[in-house]
């Protein structure tokens, strides 16, 4: 069973080189009100997106977002964030005040702006744009947020690059659904199709070269299982909650 949009969703993939070609403020409005029209909790739509075109500001932010040479090169940056200030501003004028600090209220914004984003980005594609996510921006954030004057109770959770793509991006092979969808139960017995996966992902050539040798000294196959077991058994980003705390987002004693 297929439709278009279906299709359109299967042919996602990230692209990291675009031409210079530039993105029209137009095209830019377009697929961020396709954003706006993704599900929000209760209607709050706790998110909102600083788009850049400048190119001082992009390369600074290639150097905030980790040196990812697209970071600068696509003709659009998009900072998309988990924003209360709205909220806060919306609480004054009405004489309430807002709670921001509880660990909910940090999931909410983060969702809301998840939704819009991934909306905005399957919008962006069926124009013939291409995108790439850019968790980088959490590398800096405090950076981040002084270089867009982002106020308080608005924190930067993804980027997005945003240009018309040099070649069709290559499209990476997904877990297989048994492994995704459970019915009724969670079903954890999922070693045959992650190793399925593995051999999928190694035919793809993104991990060539990197076989490792294990504790025995055999050489074992560098899959998706040994690329994300490493990344996932080591801290990243530790600085993250003192960048919230500072942002207005959680407090000690409220999380």
């Amino acid at each position: 069973m297929t439709t278009p949009t279906i299709e359109q969703i299967h042919q996602h993939g990230s692209v990291r080189d675009y031409q210079s070609k530039p993105v029209s403020r137009e095209i830019v409005e377009t697929i961020v009100a396709a954003g706006q029209r993704a599900s929000t909790s209760s209607n709050l739509q706790m998110y909102s997106v600083v788009a850049t075109t400048d190119a001082k500001k992009r390369k600074r932010l290639r150097e905030l977002c980790g040196g990812q040479a697209h970071v600068e090169q696509a003709p659009v940056f998009m900072a998309w964030c988990a924003d209360l200030s709205r909220l806060h501003r919306a609480c004054e004028t009405q004489g309430y005040t807002q709670e921001p600090g509880y660990m909910e209220n940090l999931l909410l914004a983060a969702v809301d702006a998840a939704l819009a984003m991934q909306n905005a980005a399957l919008a962006a594609e069926s124009l013939g744009l291409g995108m790439c996510y850019i968790g980088g921006i959490r590398n800096n954030p405090l950076d981040v947020i002084d270089l867009l004057a982002l106020p308080p109770l608005a924190f930067p959770v993804s980027g997005m690059t945003l240009g018309w793509p040099e070649s069709p991006p290559p499209i990476r092979p997904r877990l297989p659904l048994e492994a995704i969808l459970h019915w009724e139960r969670y079903d954890a017995d999922d070693e045959d199709h992650l190793q399925a996966y593995d051999q999928a992902m190694i035919e793809t050539g993104i991990y060539e070269g990197r076989q490792v040798s294990g504790s025995e000294m055999e050489e074992k196959v560098y899959g998706w299982q040994e690329h994300s077991a490493r990344r996932v058994s080591r801290p990243i980003r530790t600085h993250l909650y003192n960048a919230l705390v500072k942002a207005g987002f959680l407090t000690e004693e409220t999380t």
